[in-house]
């Protein structure tokens, strides 16, 4: 499915939600397409929709990977060997720090949800979430227990936060039933708190508040640095690498070699580098190769 967008800021809207819902219920992808000057929304950018801008040709809004047609469909451009020119011009806003963590958790049947995205937003924003929906513009005032009860009712879930605090956060939640013969609820959080350019984010805090998490304890947490706008919308252009600053595993491990670690309560945090270089993914690649096969003590 190919939708066209000519609108300065494309966001989740309800119809996108009908367009995902029915590409996923028909085994077909959601492609949209929009000029260089658009910028979509965080979470359309984290949903299954494909961004293609149309600039003298057609490239992927998030990758720059030039595209061309096929007659059905967008798909890579087999001559391309670079990105495409658009992709690599300056931002139309200044480019600022952007902290990301990705909680990764397993709910019991008859735990409250949501308690995650509260605490974080309220520690790195002074305030607790705004509000939480399914689209853009959301349409529920924060309430855990409402939340709760719209994950169990509708089985599998992707829902938006908001946060009112003194600086933009914004939080994409994926709800599942965990795999039987487990019960309970699976649940991806990516959470971002915007800084401003002449900002820095306050790496040094990040593991403490990690450890501080109420509930059930995570399995994982990924904290990392991506630069881009301000206010945590997405332009069609390269913005710089990402870089992780550590990783948090429930348990207690004594590896791997060449790692160091501190406990968190129930967690173990591996400081993987200060959210400046990319390389630092190599070594995160290596710690995650390493906690799949190993157990914790």
């Amino acid at each position: 499915m190919v939708v066209l967008c000519d609108r300065p800021l494309v966001p989740l809207s309800p119809a996108f939600d009908a367009y995902l819902d029915e590409c996923a219920s028909t085994n077909r992808t959601l492609q949209f397409v929009t000029p260089p000057d658009s910028r979509v929304t965080f979470p359309l950018a984290q949903s299954e929709a494909h961004w293609i801008v149309h600039d003298d040709g057609y490239y992927e809004g998030l990758t720059g990977r030039p595209m061309h047609w096929d007659g059905a469909m967008f798909v890579p451009d087999p001559d391309a060997r670079d990105y495409a020119p658009a992709y690599t011009t300056p931002l139309a806003a200044p480019i600022s720090p952007r902290l990301v963590l990705t909680v990764r958790a397993s709910h019991a049947a008859d735990e409250p949800l949501g308690a995650h995205v509260h605490h974080l937003m309220r520690l790195f924003t002074g305030s607790p979430p705004a509000g939480w929906g399914t689209t853009e513009p959301l349409r529920h005032a924060w309430d855990a227990t409402d939340l709760t009860a719209h994950v169990h009712g509708v089985g599998e879930a992707r829902l938006v936060a908001v946060g009112a605090g003194e600086r933009p956060c914004i939080a994409a939640l994926r709800f599942a039933p965990l795999d039987p013969p487990a019960s309970g609820v699976a649940e991806t959080t990516t959470l971002t708190v915007g800084y401003g350019p002449d900002e820095t984010v306050p790496v040094g805090d990040v593991p403490a508040l990690i450890g501080d998490l109420p509930g059930t304890p995570p399995a994982s947490v990924l904290a990392q640095i991506d630069p881009g706008r301000p206010d945590l919308t997405l332009e069609p252009r390269w913005a710089g690498p990402s870089a992780p600053i550590g990783l948090a595993a429930h348990g207690t491990f004594t590896g791997p070699p060449g790692f160091s670690r501190r406990p968190l309560g129930s967690l173990t945090w591996f400081p993987l580098g200060e959210g400046r270089s990319p390389d630092y993914w190599r070594r995160h690649e290596a710690l995650l190769a390493f906690l799949e096969t190993a157990g914790a003590d």
